[in-house]
This record gives C-alpha cells, structure tokens and sequence, in this order.
C-alpha cells in the first residue's frame, strides 16, 4: 500500500507539472483552431474528464476539435489562463473570483459540481474536531483557494486562526491532492482540506479521521466547487466555440447522472493515464456520494464564500461579484 501511495503522488505530480509546462507561448488560438481546454485530475472534475473521454466535446465542436491540459491547482489554470495559453476550462470558484476581483478577464458561465471538500487529519495527529487544529498543520492545494477558504472561516468562527496572520495553525499551500496522500503518510502535515477523491482515499486507505463531513464544511452543499470558465475577450470573439464546449458539458452532466457505474470506470481510467495506478473502487464509490455533478451554480453561495475570503483577509477589499457570473448562454443549452 506504500509504495502504491509514493507512486501515485510522485507519479500524478510529474504528470500535472509536466502539462502546466506546456503550450503556448502566450497568444490566443485561432478562430478555427482546436480549442484549449482545462481541467482538474479530480473527482468533482467528473463533467470534465467524461467530457473529454467519451469525446462530448470533441463532437460538439467538429472539425475544430479540443486540446486539454489538467492542472494541480487553480494558480496555474488562471496563469493559463491570463497568458493566453487556455481558453475555457474548469476551475474551483476561489481562484475564479480572486482573478476576478484582481481585474482579470474571467467570466463564470456555469457550474460542474458542488461538494467535494472533505475536511481530514492524519491519524495520529491528535486532531479529531476543529477545536483541535490549534499549534497544528494543514494542506490545501492553493492559498486562498476554495478548500483553504472553507476550512480557515470555519476555525476563524472557533477562535483559531492560521500563521498567514499570526495565528498558531500552520498552513502548507499549493500541495497538489495526490501528494497529500505522501505527506499524511511520512507525518509532514497534520491535516487538509481535500478534494475528492483524495479526501475519502486518506480516509479508507490511510485511516484518517474525517473532521468535518463534505456537507458540514462552510457552504458545503450549496458552493460550486467546480465551474466553467472563460475571458470575456475569448467569449466575444467565438461565441460558437464557447456554446459547443457547453454543450459538451451538459451531454457529460447527464451521462454522469445516467451511468455512475461507468463514470467512476472512466474517471478510473483517466487516472491510470497519469498515473499507471488505480484508485481503489470503493474510494471512489464512497467520494461520489460526498458531492454532487451539476450545472447548478448558486451565485448567492459564491457571494457568501467571497464575504468569507475578505474577512479572512485574502482579499483587500469588500468582494463585489457583478458581472462576474454569467450563466444566460448554459441555461439556454438546458432548455433546449
């Protein structure tokens, strides 16, 4: 079991660090040229990695056709993103409305998922509860992204605070899932917030405690923790190349909902591309049952998250989101 845990994290790593490596240069594809598509190599990217496995998207934008890139957290999308070297993709909200308040071009179009934070502690940590967390360690993938956000309003509400500003819980940021699995399993950090399936796979495979269930974490049920974005500039200039992309993503929501069975296999099988190794099936029956795919993107939920980063102070000044999500062209696709 441990070497297959060194292996996924060293392995998923290189994979992860080698694709944000490539691309571009910078400059922004052609009107009739493959569109670039971005994503995460998680669970709750599920509408994404179907999507692009079952050839949705490819259908969908016929002789164009689509080239993906996975990222291990959504600093490098968003980088992608802003270089000119991604023009649509999927993305936790945190890095979305960051870049957003920032002055970046980024516009949310839909969502992917909600869920799928997991709040765990390695086991002998001493960490069971919040109250806990005090003169400990944590890992998220990004600082201030959507985990970190979640898991830091929730200690703030208790009292507990992180060394960012002079508190006496020690964060590790930009630690991507996998190597979670690594650093649980040499006693480098005591705790994460997770995204599944790593989460429920530290639990079943690492025996890790599991402090806060996915729906017991801030806004656990109603956040986005996945949508789908893209430049305004990339929206105006293919309007056409942008609604096939969404409708790629409806056909991939649906056959989410349609075949779990066969999702998770092909979810599975994506890993095993990067990885050569297999979650176990169990982990990942049991991290589906801990979010939810859905197109549904609660912008009220994504205000109350963004409350939450400015009182932690990752932000500056008091978030104000209009025009920052702009779902008209997917509810068109889902009422047709």
């Amino acid at each position: 079991m441990k070497k297959w845990l060194k292996m996924t994290g060293a392995a998923l790593l290189l994979a992860t660090i080698t694709a944000c490596g490539a691309g571009g240069t910078g400059s922004s594809s052609t009107e009739d040229g493959p569109v670039r598509i971005g994503y995460f190599p998680n669970l709750d990217h599920a509408a994404a990695i179907v999507g692009k496995e079952k050839g949705f998207f490819d259908q969908q934008l016929g002789d164009r056709g689509a080239e993906y890139t996975h990222f291990p957290n959504g600093n490098d999308f968003i980088d992608a993103l802003e270089t000119g070297n991604l023009d649509i993709g999927y993305v936790g909200p945190g890095p979305a409305i960051n870049y957003f308040l920032a002055g970046g071009d980024i516009v949310i179009l839909g969502a992917a998922a909600n869920g799928a934070t997991l709040i765990v502690s390695r086991e002998d940590s001493g960490i069971e509860t919040l109250e806990d967390f005090g003169g400990k360690s944590f890992c998220t993938p990004g600082n201030g992204c959507t985990h970190n956000v979640q898991l830091e309003i929730m200690l703030k509400d208790i009292g507990l605070e992180s060394n960012r500003v002079g508190g006496t819980v020690e964060h590790q940021s930009r630690i991507a899932p996998a190597n979670m699995v690594a650093m649980f399993e040499q006693g480098q950090i005591d705790a994460a917030a997770a995204p599944e399936p790593w989460g429920t796979f530290l639990v079943e495979e690492h025996n890790a405690n599991v402090v806060a269930e996915w729906d017991q974490v801030f806004l656990g049920e109603t956040l986005p923790s996945v949508v789908v974005v893209t430049s305004k500039q990339y929206l105006e200039e293919n309007p056409e190349a942008v609604d096939a992309v969404l409708r790629g993503h409806k056909e991939a929501v649906d056959y989410t909902e349609a075949d779990v069975a066969d999702t998770l296999t092909t979810i599975n099988d994506h890993l095993y591309d990067l990885t050569q190794n297999r979650l176990p099936e169990p982990v990942l029956e049991k991290a589906w049952n801990r979010m939810k795919v859905t197109t549904e993107t609660h912008p009220d939920a994504l205000q109350e998250w963004a409350n939450a980063s400015y009182e932690l102070k990752f932000m500056d000044q008091d978030p104000v989101l209009d025009g920052l999500v702009d779902t008209s062209r997917l509810d068109e696709i889902l009422a047709e």
